[in-house]
Formats: C-alpha cells, structure tokens, sequence
C-alpha cells in the first residue's frame, strides 16, 4: 500500500465539498498527511440590467475567494491537522488536477453548485475521475 503523505481537496464551499473537505482532514489524521484545501474561480459572465458585460477586478474576485474559503475553513474541524488552503484562478477541474500532480490523493464532493442538476457526479468530478494523476475519491452527499 502507497503512504499517503499529500490530499488534495477541492471546495467550493457547497455543503458536499465541505462534507468532502471533512472527509479529507480525518482521512489526513490516519495517515499523519498534509491537506492542501483549493478554491478556484474564473470570471462568471455577469450582465447588468440594461445588457451590459460587467467584470469584478481580479482583486474583487480574489477577495471573495478568500471570504468564501475562510468560511469553509470555519465549517470543519480541524484539530491540530497539517491543513493549507489557497485560492486559484482558473476552471475547477483544470486547477484541481495540477494541484494534484503533487498529491498521493485528490478528494471532491460528489455535486458542487454547478454543472447539470441530472448528471450524477458534477461536471468537475467526471473530468477530475477520468483525468486525475492520482487516486480519487468522490465523497457522496
């Protein structure tokens, strides 16, 4: 059996990626690993009432980044865990699998807040499953 020494885990602050953020933590106490928590956003197509494209600053959107990951930080317990969080620029599952690169395991929600309603894994999952360099696992609601 392969030591784990490094999880990844994406949030996106739905309460399966905190449920899955959870998961990773006590799985990190098990194996004495760091947890490597990620945060991505890429800028959403925002329209004002009169048509207009408007775009947040980068630095509008880093910040709220960083709001919403703290949030999610405060959900779960942490208790003395090797934890690190960032935020990355970038699409989910582009940012999830080179973050992975380095980990021994890669852990997501099994449905975040968006993609589909009728698939049953998320659009992030299926491309983070099919395309990982490492083990993952899709925690269920």
């Amino acid at each position: 059996m392969t030591r784990i020494k490094k999880i990844v885990v994406g949030t996106d602050g739905s309460d399966n990626s905190v449920a899955a953020l959870q998961w990773a933590i006590n799985e990190a106490k098990i194996h004495d690993a760091k947890v490597d928590v990620v945060y991505t956003w890429e800028f959403p197509p925002v329209i004002d009432p009169l048509g207009v494209s408007m775009l947040p600053s980068t630095e509008e959107m880093n910040a709220s980044a960083d709001r919403l990951l703290r949030e999610v930080m405060r959900k779960v317990e942490v208790d003395g865990s090797k934890v690190t969080s960032r935020v990355l620029r970038g699409a989910p599952s582009t940012a999830l699998l080179a973050a992975a690169r380095s980990a021994d395991l890669l852990v997501i929600g099994r449905r975040g807040h968006g993609g589909f309603m009728g698939l049953l894994l998320g659009s992030v999952a299926q491309q983070v499953v099919h395309h990982a360099p490492c083990p993952v696992v899709v925690v269920p609601s």
